[in-house]
């Protein structure tokens, strides 16, 4: 059912949204959908930054303090 929808079923189910809840209501709502995604790429950017991190803190240098001194 959902797959004869179409270009003239959008446009009818945008148009009934509006109706029903304002251009103000339907702004307001797209902004802090905007909001939702930027702070959810935002954290993905920090999980990654994280991760990335920590596998630099475990890829240290571990030559013993004696050998170091040789080279």
């Amino acid at each position: 059912m959902l797959n004869n929808i179409g270009l003239p079923g959008i446009l009818l189910i945008a148009v009934v949204v509006l109706v029903l809840f304002g251009r103000g209501k339907v702004s307001s709502l797209m902004g802090e959908v905007g909001k939702g995604i930027t702070a959810f790429k935002k954290g993905v950017d920090d999980g990654k930054k994280e991760i990335e991190d920590q596998a630099a803190e475990g890829a240290k240098d571990v030559t013993p303090e004696a050998d170091k001194d040789k080279a």
